[in-house]
């Protein structure tokens, strides 16, 4: 089956945080950092379940889930890069904001199997 539109956006998203996440590594191994190794372990971590639901047929709670997941790295790490790299953090509560939302995101992904019977 084909992913829709909104399944390779979230693929290709899922793909440019593990670009991103290696990238981040050698940047953390070469110029130091320890906010933004975090950043890239995270990137890492998250990119491959982007990159399943996404490519897989998980509906959209499942796109919901992994839209969510996504946010919440745009925040998290990018408060941990802003952190290590302008030596500023975002805005007030970034880095709850993001981790609240990767923690919904996970029970999202979580549920999937409850409310969808193909997963």
């Amino acid at each position: 089956m084909t992913p829709s539109p909104a399944g390779r956006t979230l693929a290709a998203a899922g793909g440019l945080c593990g670009a991103a996440g290696v990238a981040l590594s050698a940047m953390a191994a070469h110029a130091g950092g320890a906010n933004t190794s975090t950043a890239a372990a995270f990137l890492l971590m998250h990119a491959p379940v982007l990159l399943v639901l996404g490519l897989a047929d998980a509906g959209r709670v499942g796109r919901f889930g992994g839209a969510v997941l996504l946010a919440g790295l745009a925040l998290f790490a990018g408060l941990l890069l802003a952190r290590d790299q302008l030596g500023e953090r975002l805005f007030a509560f970034a880095a709850p904001a993001g981790g609240a939302l990767l923690i919904a995101g996970w029970l999202i992904v979580a549920a999937l199997p409850l409310v969808n019977r193909k997963v």
